[in-house]
């Protein structure tokens, strides 16, 4: 997106969207280029069917995600609305083929935002990447066993999200107060295709997990226990050990499951997270038969 000399410096205010991947440090250098591939073609394909040219946006790669920054000329709730709906399309039918969906949390504010030959900065950048980089977000995403999580900053929420529009649901966001960098602050979490969040059903805070270096942040224990985030559901009644998955799953640091007899063993690096004896937990009890 090009702006007049004349500009340069001055701040405008604009829609900032910041899009993160969920736990994009377990991705190897393998898998990266291929999740990062996935993330522009989602955004692309929504942005089409939304009606939105990017080439009006600025866009800039995280590396794990995108900053975006949209010129006040283009309807707010039309990136609120129709956009999201194209993105949660868009994202359900690129995992439709991966046993390890990718994880999005995409985060909106308006605000003053500076241009120049380097990207875009100020406040309103700043507040935007601290939302998706919110802890809430990332539990929430495991709770829920979802794919996609919204969060628009409370101002946000007053002047557009609760006058609601075409695909807009004010009824299903639900407000959480973070502690961010820059102080208190409330953000508007939603889920969508979903009802309200429920907060209550979020897992305790625990040890950051996914490399990403997130600001006070620290996420709950994974569901499924310590085999990490591709544990699917497991064959109790398989007879060989195997260690299945996707060729463009992301890596777990090289985890692996092993079925045997119906029985859970898991080693990371070739070394055992419980005592395992021939494929078979040493507390788990005997089958019989």
């Amino acid at each position: 997106m090009e702006h007049d000399a004349s500009d340069a410096g001055e701040a405008r205010y604009e829609l900032v969207i910041s899009v993160d991947a969920r736990r994009s440090g377990q991705y190897g250098d393998a898998e990266k280029p291929r999740m990062r591939e996935r993330i522009y073609r989602i955004l692309d394909t929504a942005f089409a069917q939304a009606g939105v040219d990017r080439r009006a946006l600025y866009t800039g790669d995280r590396g794990d995600g995108v900053l975006m920054a949209v010129p006040g000329r283009i309807a707010v709730t039309r990136l609120l609305g129709l956009w999201m709906v194209e993105v949660h399309e868009s994202l359900r039918e690129e995992n439709s083929s991966l046993r390890v969906p990718l994880g999005l949390r995409i985060a909106m504010h308006v605000g003053p935002v500076r241009h120049d030959s380097n990207g875009i900065n100020g406040r309103a950048v700043d507040l935007t990447c601290r939302l998706a980089d919110a802890d809430v977000g990332r539990r929430l995403l495991d709770a829920e066993a979802a794919d996609l999580v919204l969060v628009v900053s409370d101002p946000l929420y007053r002047d557009v999200v609760s006058a609601g529009g075409k695909f807009i649901l004010p009824e299903r966001f639900e407000p959480a107060e973070l502690a961010l960098k820059e102080g208190a602050f409330t953000g508007w979490f939603h889920l969508p295709g979903r009802p309200r969040p429920d907060f209550s059903r979020l897992a305790p805070q625990g040890p950051a997990e996914d490399g990403e270096g997130g600001e006070g942040r620290g996420d709950g224990p994974r569901p499924g226990g310590a085999g990490g985030p591709d544990d699917g559901p497991l064959d109790d009644g398989g007879a060989a050990a195997t260690a299945e998955g996707h060729d463009d799953e992301p890596g777990d640091g090289g985890s692996a499951r092993y079925v045997a007899g119906g029985d859970l063993s898991v080693h990371r690096d070739n070394v055992y997270q419980q005592p395992v004896h021939i494929g078979r937990t040493v507390d788990s009890p005997r089958r019989k038969g």
